[in-house]
């Protein structure tokens, strides 16, 4: 029982019945030398309530006797046992080889980091596998199950006192929730793309509820020998942001700990968004970012990727190599296309000198209308079926000059449900060559037919916390529902997630408004965002023009100087 809501359990599944994995070994201590790793596997940690959990720790097996090092921890509910010297998916493009065999899922790999003088751990959180406790997922108590770890790592007789953390997804949202905590040994986080908000970017964008990811992901957090969160069924028991979802809010502004923090705009709909406010939030001084437009995982194994993690951990864990303070603060990917794109280094984020620009809508009356940079004094309206793939709202705007965006857009849009008290709102950019042909880009991380940038929003959410929007991204306190009235049109404002796109002159940027998801996988069994249970039937209108001054606005970078 917590403050304010009772929390949905659900009994664990034995990890002996694993299916479609490797099982996990008994909870044994083993210690064995290979491949230049000395190996303690199942050592045993107790935390604070005195609840037993596992970890494993990789060490240089030429370690001396006295010669103290650092360790980085990857702390993952998916298994330390689930090891692999590939991913899942071919299209990830992380190609067997590629990591050692010894890497755990999004983890950071032990024979890169052994090699070059570190430990790396992992551990089974409460109530995961053969660990002691009941799971939940998120909040305070995960985090101080962390803090407790990572004191008893700099406890330990080879640690040289300094702890860092690193991984992907899960074991970038654990980081924020720890270093919020200030643990003493907590020395350096590298969040490598990791939602820090579980209502709006991992459970209900919009406020509409996400079908697909959710039930998939959390089904691999159902090994145990206890009992677990059944997220699932809490997240279907709190449609709106209650005391469940303030539980497992992060006090971001807390964290001081020196952060390099990396984000992907293709992580369009899981964890952009919650990387870049996780950087603009968080307290410490000495942090820096990098956004690139590729695929997360590929990324985060590239060789020039780890060189950089080394480079980073080297100074903060070793106190040796090159001051990490002359590292650009911001360095970002502007995209031309899938896998085209230039870095470029900033000083700031949000960038500084971004110009917002409005785009007002226009209506061409049969689906497809117009974004025009000057205000338009003739109302119009476009209609579409929001339950068939076919209907949308679609706008163009044609560059006369060339043009980057870079950062949140916004489409504030005078809206009617005919036929509805509610209306489900899908949003996509798209970019069209100078020929009219569909641009792709990096989507998730592995696909490469993807948009420029998505948004979404339930219309009975559309109420602003006008003390936390700002111009470049509304946000919706998602407390209380307003339905629509019959024949009542009303404005939303809805948060497009960011994105960077140069945009030559004639080519052009499409607006699309459905009632649906706008992109599908195109990679089977992929584990993607989709919204099936939506609450739309009847007629959409998206009205513009005169009193109903429809809009997409677009944060315009000014031209860089050669």
């Amino acid at each position: 029982m917590a403050a304010g809501f009772s929390l949905i359990m659900r009994e664990g599944v034995p990890p002996e019945k694993v299916v479609g994995r490797k099982p996990p070994p008994p909870p044994v201590p083993l210690e064995m030398r290979e491949n230049g790793l000395r190996i303690l596997r199942n050592a045993e940690v107790r935390l604070r309530d005195g609840v037993r959990i596992f970890v494993d720790v990789y060490r240089p097996s030429g370690t001396s006797r006295g010669q103290n090092i650092p360790a980085i921890l990857g702390w993952s509910p998916y298994g330390k046992h689930n090891t692999r010297d590939h991913l899942m998916w071919p299209e990830a493009d992380v190609a067997p080889g590629s990591i050692s065999p010894y890497t755990a899922f999004e983890a950071p790999d032990p024979a890169f980091w052994c090699e070059r003088g570190f430990a790396v751990v992992y551990a089974d959180p409460r109530g995961c596998w053969y660990s002691e406790g009941e799971q939940r997922h998120g909040g305070r108590g995960e985090a101080e199950d962390c803090f407790d770890l990572i004191e008893w790592l700099e406890q330990q007789s080879w640690c040289n006192g300094r702890v860092g953390m690193s991984g992907v997804s899960y074991l970038t949202a654990i980081q924020w929730q720890v270093a919020a905590l200030r643990p003493r040994a907590l020395a350096a986080i590298n969040p490598w793309e990791g939602f820090s908000d579980w209502y709006r970017e991992f459970a209900l964008h919009g406020g509409i509820p996400e079908t697909s990811f959710v039930p998939r992901g959390c089904a691999n957090l159902q090994w145990s020998t206890t009992r677990t969160e059944d997220t699932p069924a809490n997240v279907a028991a709190h449609p709106l942001h209650d005391a469940y979802w303030r539980s497992k809010e992060i006090p971001l502004e807390e964290i001081i700990t020196p952060a390099w923090v990396v984000a992907s705009w293709a992580d369009q709909g899981l964890h952009l968004r919650g990387t870049l406010e996780g950087y603009r939030r968080i307290g410490s001084r000495q942090k820096w970012l990098k956004v690139h437009g590729r695929k997360k995982w590929h990324y985060y194994y590239r060789r020039d990727s780890l060189d950089r993690q080394a480079e980073f951990f080297t100074h903060f864990l070793k106190r040796e190599g090159r001051p990490i303070p002359a590292w650009p603060r911001v360095r970002i990917e502007v995209r031309e296309r899938a896998n085209v794109g230039e870095m470029r280094e900033e000083t700031a984020w949000p960038i500084a000198d971004t110009r917002f620009e409005r785009l007002h809508l226009e209506s061409g009356g049969n689906g497809n209308g117009l974004l025009r940079a000057a205000p338009v004094a003739r109302e119009s309206a476009s209609r579409y079926d929001p339950t068939t793939a076919e209907g949308r709202a679609v706008f163009d705007h044609r560059f006369t000059e060339p043009t980057e965006i870079t950062g949140g857009m916004v489409l504030h849009a005078w809206v009617e449900a005919i036929g509805a008290d509610d209306m489900d709102l899908f949003v996509a950019i798209h970019k069209l060559d100078a020929e009219g042909r569909f641009v792709p880009f990096i989507f998730y991380a592995m696909s490469e037919d993807g948009p420029v940038a998505l948004g979404w929003l339930r219309a009975s959410h559309r109420a602003l916390d006008s003390t936390r929007s700002r111009p470049d991204m509304p946000v919706h306190p998602h407390d209380h529902e307003q339905r629509l009235a019959a024949g009542e049109v009303v404005p939303v404002d809805i948060e497009i997630w960011p994105s960077s796109t140069r945009f030559d002159a004639g080519e052009t940027l499409r607006l699309v408004v459905m009632g649906r998801d706008t992109v599908k996988p195109s990679v089977p069994n992929a584990p993607f965002a989709l919204h099936e249970n939506t609450r739309n039937r009847g007629t959409h209108v998206i009205h513009a023009g005169g009193r109903y001054d429809s809009y997409l606005q677009i944060p315009v970078i000014p031209r860089r100087s050669a």
